[in-house]
């Protein structure tokens, strides 16, 4: 009898890529007119996959076949180097925020610093002028036009072969395990606490709850749980603000608000915060810091000054601080109601904006 040794032999291929969005603004569009074709602004640079990249501006076109045109490109700047990526290039749109994409390549394609391959689109008219300038595109507002950028690069490719198992190549999923928790919220399965929050009733899970929030611990465990702990009502917080609450602390992420106006966005995640400072959620506080420190302006910074001051968010306070101080914005923020209000009600905190303004002043 002849006995037969079977292998089985696999290989694979593994590629690596990092993402990057960089926004590019222009404010002062209008003087960058007359500037003549072929001259461009280029904005900082910024890092992807381990390389360097700018957004290249041409407001009258690159070269003359694109004088009535704007033209706009992305450059690799790390010198001695060729690396595959695909490109996003948008235009956003200010009264929504949103970028809407108007050259892209999706397709992985080589970038070498060494020839005209470093640029990319290939092509110089990028989207005519008179259309830009439109009203009604709504790409122009206050005079500042902003440019997007989204870089996928491909960072590391590798072969491995071996000789193996059928069943080591199976490929896990990634966990669902946050998915599986936020179905349970929804549907309610299993519940067994009802909270009323202004008039309506949300089913929840009290081990759930108390694993994730010390305060919800205490609540429903602890000395201070109520007789009728399967109904609990909840003071001076709006339906819609505890189910995101709700969500992250079954999901560990904020709910989906694409429907939102900016405006609303921002309050709901003001309102986040201060029911996650109330429950102990250390990371979503800290997550709605994160958001608001990233979009500061000048009607909204002394209201989310006081906020930060009244919950204790030093991270998102110093943010605030230095937006005021370092862009020169104090007296414009002087003129808000927001200002009106951060005195009347948190005075102590304007103490810490001047002597860190005077602080940096003197360090710089």
């Amino acid at each position: 009898m002849v006995s037969k040794k079977k292998n089985t032999t696999a290989s694979r291929h593994t590629t690596e890529s990092e993402e990057g969005t960089h926004s590019f603004e222009i404010v002062g569009y209008s003087l960058q007119k007359g500037i003549g074709v072929d001259e461009f602004i280029e904005s900082a640079t910024f890092a992807v996959g381990g390389y360097d990249w700018c957004i290249r501006f041409y407001p009258h076109g690159k070269g003359d076949g694109a004088k009535d045109y704007i033209s706009v490109y992305l450059e690799l700047l790390t010198k001695n180097c060729a690396v595959r990526a695909a490109y996003d290039l948008r235009l956003v749109k200010h009264a929504t925020g949103l970028p809407m994409s108007v050259y892209s390549e999706t397709t992985h394609r080589m970038f070498n610093s060494d020839d005209s391959s470093k640029f990319a689109p290939p092509y110089a008219t990028f989207m005519n002028r008179s259309n830009l300038e439109m009203e009604a595109s709504g790409y122009i507002k206050d005079d500042r036009l902003t440019i997007e950028c989204f870089l996928t690069v491909i960072v590391k490719e590798s072969m491995a072969s071996n000789t193996v198992k059928a069943h080591e190549l199976i490929n896990v999923p990634p966990s669902d395990l946050s998915e599986n928790f936020g179905e349970l919220l929804e549907k309610g399965e299993g519940s067994d606490v009802t909270f009323v929050v202004g008039g309506e009733k949300i089913a929840a899970h009290k081990i759930i709850l108390a694993a994730r929030s010390s305060v919800f611990k205490a609540e429903l465990y602890g000395q201070m749980k109520e007789k009728r702990a399967r109904r609990v009502t909840v003071e001076d917080m709006q339906p819609d603000v505890f189910r995101g609450l709700l969500h992250f602390i079954y999901t560990d992420s904020l709910p989906d608000m694409d429907d939102l106006s900016d405006d609303d966005y921002y309050e709901m995640i003001r309102l986040l915060l201060v029911a996650a400072d109330r429950y102990a959620m250390d990371r979503m506080k800290l997550q709605c810091e994160s958001i608001l420190g990233e979009h500061l302006d000048v009607q909204t910074v002394a209201t989310t000054l006081a906020l930060a001051d009244q919950h204790n968010c030093n991270g998102l306070k110093d943010v605030c601080i230095e937006f005021i101080t370092n862009q020169n914005k104090m007296d414009d923020v002087v003129a808000t109601e927001g200002y009106a209000d951060l005195k009347r009600t948190c005075p102590s905190v304007l103490v810490d904006v001047f002597e860190k303004a005077k602080t940096w002043h003197f360090a710089a």
